[in-house]
């Protein structure tokens, strides 16, 4: 069953992003990063089984986030690409300073809601930085690595920098992630171990946005720039 739930979230995840540049251009690219980096984060808190192994329920909402910054770099160049890291990055650290925020507020006698926001924003301050540290990283990564790979197939094979930036950069995140919030109360054997399980389901997202990405080229808006670079 969680597997035809992901297929759709990739599907539907992927369409809104693409209609949302069709539909509002650059600035609705920059919405929705702002939008899934906040989702993500809290989506992480549910862990489900996927392929026989334990896996955190935000990694189709990242990975949006990969596509993103990849559309903008297809169709607006890598300056607007970074922009919209620096977006996510905005939102990452919102959505931390406010969900302490609504956390510690005193509840009222008739409230019934307080024990699961609890729940949900007792985030640890190593693990939370560690995650917004690396979603830096790696997504300003992601945009360099695309741009380099455009610049020498002088705009050809948009599928190869595609997939390579996006892999290699989700590949990179996951791992020193672990390493950033678990290392030395985990060992290094157990993270590589969490990384390569994470790194399956994020290679699969990975090649799964790359039809998206042509699609998302092909729904012109008029803000787009001619031959981006």
């Amino acid at each position: 069953m969680n597997h035809i739930i992901l297929i759709t979230e990739i599907v539907v995840a992927f369409s809104m992003l693409a209609a949302a540049k069709k539909l509002f251009g650059k600035a609705g690219i920059m919405a929705w990063i702002a939008i899934a980096t906040i989702f993500a984060n809290i989506f992480e808190a549910k862990n489900m089984m996927l392929f026989g192994l334990n896996l955190a329920a935000g990694h189709v909402m990242f990975g949006s986030v990969f596509l993103a910054t990849d559309i903008l770099n297809e169709c607006y160049g890598k300056e607007a690409a970074k922009k919209g890291v620096l977006v996510g990055l905005f939102a990452d650290i919102a959505l931390i300073i406010f969900g302490t925020i609504c956390r510690i507020y005193i509840p009222s006698a008739v409230d019934t809601a307080n024990y699961s926001i609890k729940t949900l924003f007792t985030m640890s301050l190593r693990i939370t930085s560690a995650s917004a540290v690396m979603f830096f990283i790696a997504n300003w990564a992601d945009v360099l690595i695309f741009a380099k790979l455009k610049q020498l197939t002088k705009g050809k094979h948009l599928w190869l920098r595609n997939n390579v930036a996006t892999i290699i950069c989700n590949c990179l995140e996951n791992f020193l992630f672990y390493v950033l919030a678990f290392y030395p109360a985990f060992g290094i054997s157990q993270i590589l171990s969490m990384g390569l399980a994470t790194c399956l389901l994020e290679c699969i997202i990975g090649v799964a946005d790359t039809p998206f990405l042509y699609l998302a080229k092909l729904l012109k808006h008029g803000d787009e720039i001619e031959n981006a670079e």
